[in-house]
């Protein structure tokens, strides 16, 4: 049973730092860096809850959002750049 709960955590561990970029946080106050993790940790919860939903990993969810949205950039530009 203990393997089991450590394996979940490491897991969580993984996830967290792989799909929200947790420690790409550059802030030096504490107060910052506490809600940066806790915008982090937001965001895992999102992915997982939508990915036990959908039935997919949550690593295809986060791959298919990015798609989305990057398809969605190229075809109808949200920042319009005039050449001059």
């Amino acid at each position: 049973m203990k393997s089991q709960t450590r394996w979940k955590i490491e897991e969580f561990h993984r996830e967290l730092k792989q799909l929200t970029g947790i420690e790409f946080c550059q802030c030096r106050l504490g107060k910052i860096q506490k809600n940066h993790i806790a915008c982090a940790m937001l965001v895992w919860n999102f992915l997982k809850r939508l990915s036990v939903k959908i039935g997919k990993t949550i690593y295809q969810v986060k791959h298919e959002l990015l798609s989305d949205y990057l398809g969605s950039e190229l075809k109808y530009p949200s920042i319009k750049i005039q050449l001059i």
